[in-house]
């Protein structure tokens, strides 16, 4: 049987001060389904994250055309990330461009992020500022380590579209019974899937037999499963 096919293409991403930074389309070689994907980098890394390039290539490997990019900061090699009116502004003109280039292609597309960059996302989305059709959040960060009653969900709850949260039993940053009932008040479709023994990044004890690839691997699965099911 043949592998399906993969284009990927380096793209340069305009922003409202003229300012630009990089994404990579990644393009199913055929059969490509009529919903689309991005997906931004949480703040520790960039657009070249193992997570999230494995997340990108997998679902248009599945179909799905995706969209990863850099937020300004990392693509001017800074650690620091930037103020939360240039990540929304950075997060806006990829949305853009996505639908822009891929035109009658697709009419329908979910923002994604490790995150940060998930984090960003819904924000703008509870303010009615992305447009998308969806969000899936690769390990959202509800509240800072070692403060738990610090949640970060009040803009979780004016979200009007459906949310897929995938979670890692030891992440520091979003504990399972704090994310529960938060889950519980949303008004829209939500569904939580759990990464048994991972942390913030999904990454998991050594001494068990699921490697990292397996790990994608079924993150990308549920993601297009999801996303078929909402797109119906």
């Amino acid at each position: 049987m043949a592998r399906p096919e993969l284009l990927r293409e380096d793209v340069s991403i305009m922003l409202r001060d003229g300012s630009s930074t990089s994404g990579v389309l990644a393009l199913p070689g055929e059969e490509k389904r009529r919903a689309g994907v991005i997906v931004a980098h949480g703040a520790g890394n960039d657009m070249t994250a193992d997570l999230v390039l494995a997340f990108a290539d997998g679902l248009a490997l599945a179909g799905y055309p995706t969209l990863r990019f850099n937020f300004l900061y990392t693509e001017r090699g800074r650690k620091t990330p930037d103020k939360y009116e240039t990540l929304a502004d950075t997060w806006l003109s990829a949305a853009v461009f996505f639908r822009e280039r891929l035109g009658g292609q697709i009419d329908f597309w979910v923002a994604a992020g490790k995150s940060m960059g998930g984090r960003v996302a819904s924000q703008m989305a509870a303010d009615g500022f992305l447009s998308a059709h969806g969000l899936i959040f690769l390990g959202y960060p509800l509240h800072p380590a070692g403060h738990e009653e610090k949640l970060r969900d009040a803009h979780l709850y004016r979200i009007t579209m459906p949310m897929l949260f995938f979670a890692g039993t030891r992440d520091p940053l979003c504990n399972l019974e704090r994310l529960r009932p938060v889950l519980k008040g949303l008004a829209v479709p939500w569904d939580l899937r759990i990464v048994e023994n991972g942390d913030h990044s999904f990454h998991i004890s050594k001494s068990t037999s699921t490697t990292k690839e397996d790990i994608y691997r079924g993150i990308v699965e549920e993601s297009a499963s999801w996303i078929e099911k909402i797109s119906k």
